[in-house]
């Protein structure tokens, strides 16, 4: 009887972990979901209004390491105000997310994070973009070289052609560093398939056309 008992306690415990597992995944698919939604409407309706761009945002140094999609980064005060940088887009991948400037916890749960200290579309430099590998970036590991990748700002929709696909360590921030040209530069976490804080960062490389 005791054994039936605790058998019992058992699975009304797991069912409970497994309910709060299922409501926490909803609740944040829905939240990322509805901020998309409206980010993308808000930017199409911007541009359909030719409304101008924010002004650019102060230029800070690169980060000491590469971030974290997974954990995210405190919101540093010298990063200044968030805001929403464009939309990028993988056509043969189906993939589309709107970037926000950023990568803390918070920027990354709900869009793909505009890296600080890193250039913006139509300048000339790398611009750095972080991603988390299980979202927005899941389809990355069937990305391939010459692949397309737009990215579409208030100022105009900019092309890049993936150059190379490596893995690197998170402290090889050498990735983000311009060399000339205009350069973009994508971060997410490695392996894909990983449970809990991967240990290594996918870089995709991709140059203007």
């Amino acid at each position: 009887m005791p054994e039936n008992r605790a058998r019992r306690v058992a699975r009304l415990v797991l069912l409970v972990v497994g309910i709060a597992c299922v409501g926490f995944y909803c609740e944040a698919w829905l939240y990322r979901t509805a901020f998309q939604l409206y980010e993308n409407w808000q930017f199409d309706h911007r541009q359909a209004e030719q409304t101008p761009p924010p002004p650019p945002q102060k230029r800070v140094a690169l980060p000491a390491v590469l971030p974290d999609p997974d954990r995210g980064a405190p919101r540093s005060k010298v990063d200044g105000p968030g805001g929403i940088v464009g939309r990028i887009s993988i056509p043969r991948l189906n993939i589309s997310a709107m970037v926000e400037e950023g990568v803390d916890e918070t920027t990354l749960s709900r869009a793909v994070g505009h890296i600080p200290g890193t250039a913006l579309p139509g300048e000339t430099g790398n611009i750095g973009i972080a991603g988390h590998r299980d979202t927005f970036f899941q389809k990355l590991k069937d990305l391939q070289p010459n692949d397309q990748i737009d990215f579409t700002t208030h100022s105009g929709r900019y092309h890049y052609i993936v150059e190379s696909l490596t893995i690197v360590e998170p402290s090889d921030v050498s990735v983000l560093r311009s060399t000339g040209g205009k350069i973009l530069t994508i971060v997410t976490c490695f392996p894909f398939h990983y449970i809990g804080s991967a240990p290594r960062r996918f870089i995709v490389h991709a140059v203007s056309e």
